[in-house]
């Protein structure tokens, strides 16, 4: 039997190692690098939990050095992974979103992370300095974070779970949205494995967190039902993360290259053709209609597009749907509701309307109306 779970941690410690390499990859690769460093980011601190149960498990008699370490060194940081699971699939999904300020208030929990490092941190300056006594207090001390660690996981369960339901949720909006929806599958399969493990971990939390069985859980099985189903998720994030992300640089580095006359006479097309004409405002506008109109090439379009603005053709035309919403909500003296302005505007879906203006503005339209009128 310790040769089987000497073997475990040999597998632990391999996709620990090719975790933090894989992160360090990831993190320097330039094409969609906004998702490319979330994931890196869910990789990281993945690996420094599993890293921490190969410690545990290995390192049966420890010394000193390491026991202060590892009381200091914060290791296993869970609660972000949650909120960076669904800012990677947004990231996947609209390619120039990036975390912002009011996003990052989803990594305030983090701080259930700390606690106990902040609480040992405490204890022994408090030590150093003679106001906290060692002696009577040691016991104490490493007992209450012991039991905070146990029931701590109930957070951390469902924080996963939730952002892995509401990435899920997202990709099913843009499936009914969206014709082409190759570009979902990769979103789809990461999301369904971390589902997987919220699931598997599931199974383990509650004979964890019941005083009676926990002890028993531990020395019959250990952690391994958490951590070696963790590590293979360090492996196939790792693999298909960075091969995705290789393939979408070499489409990168094969694109069409157009001469500065093509790219400036596209961009004065188009433009002409949004502001004079006005096109954004019919509905069921795409890009065959301007193709059309314009006589240039629809991969030329595109390759200004994607290559020279940073848009795709949808996000380009709904650009101007929501410059058309702001000023005639800023205008707009009648009953008109947000959503009937919207569909005047071009926007035959509410929920388009709601999350392209969100994407845009960070705000939601009701947020912008309610800011617009205090500044009146």
């Amino acid at each position: 039997m310790n040769s089987f779970y000497d073997f475990l941690n040999i597998l632990i410690l391999v996709g620990v190692i090719q975790g933090f390499i894989t992160s360090i990859l990831l993190w320097r690769l330039k094409t969609n690098s906004s998702a490319n460093k979330i994931l890196a980011w869910i990789i990281l601190l993945i690996s420094l939990t599993c890293l921490n149960i190969y410690f545990l498990e290995t390192l049966k008699t420890k010394s000193t050095p390491w026991l202060i370490f590892e009381a200091l060194f914060p290791m296993v940081v869970i609660m972000p992974i949650g909120p960076l699971i669904y800012f990677y699939v947004k990231a996947l999904i609209l390619h120039d979103f990036k975390i912002s300020q009011i996003n990052r208030r989803h990594f305030l929990t983090v701080i259930l992370d700390l606690i106990p490092y902040l609480v040992t941190l405490t204890f022994i300056i408090g030590s150093i300095l003679d106001v906290i006594s060692v002696k009577n207090n040691y016991n104490w001390v490493g007992g209450v974070i012991d039991t905070y660690n146990i029931y701590v996981d109930i957070p951390r369960w469902l924080s996963l779970t939730i952002y892995s339901i509401l990435s899920l949720k997202m990709i099913s909006i843009y499936k009914k949205e969206e014709k082409n929806r190759d570009f979902l599958k990769w979103p789809h399969h990461f999301t369904i494995g971390f589902i997987t493990f919220s699931v598997i971990w599931f199974f383990h939390l509650i004979p964890y967190i019941i005083p009676s069985l926990s002890n028993k859980l531990l020395v019959t099985v250990s952690w391994y039902p958490i951590y070696i189903p963790l590590i293979i998720l360090v492996y196939w994030l790792g693999i298909n993360g960075y091969i995705i992300s290789f393939k979408i640089f070499k489409k990168t580095t094969n694109r069409k290259v157009l001469s500065e006359e093509e790219i400036q006479g596209t961009i004065t097309t188009l433009e002409e053709l949004m502001q004079n004409q006005r096109l954004y405002l019919n509905p069921t506008l795409k890009l065959n209609d301007v193709v059309s109109i314009t006589r240039v090439p629809q991969k030329t379009i595109s390759a200004v597009l994607n290559q020279h603005m940073g848009k795709t053709f949808n996000e380009y035309v709904n650009n101007f749907r929501i410059k058309e919403f702001k000023r005639r909500l800023l205008e707009s003296n009648d009953n008109l509701t947000i959503t009937g302005i919207a569909f005047e505007c071009g926007f035959n879906s509410q929920a388009t309307f709601q999350r392209t203006f969100k994407a845009m503005t960070n705000l939601t339209p009701k947020e912008f109306q309610q800011k617009q009128t205090k500044i009146k």
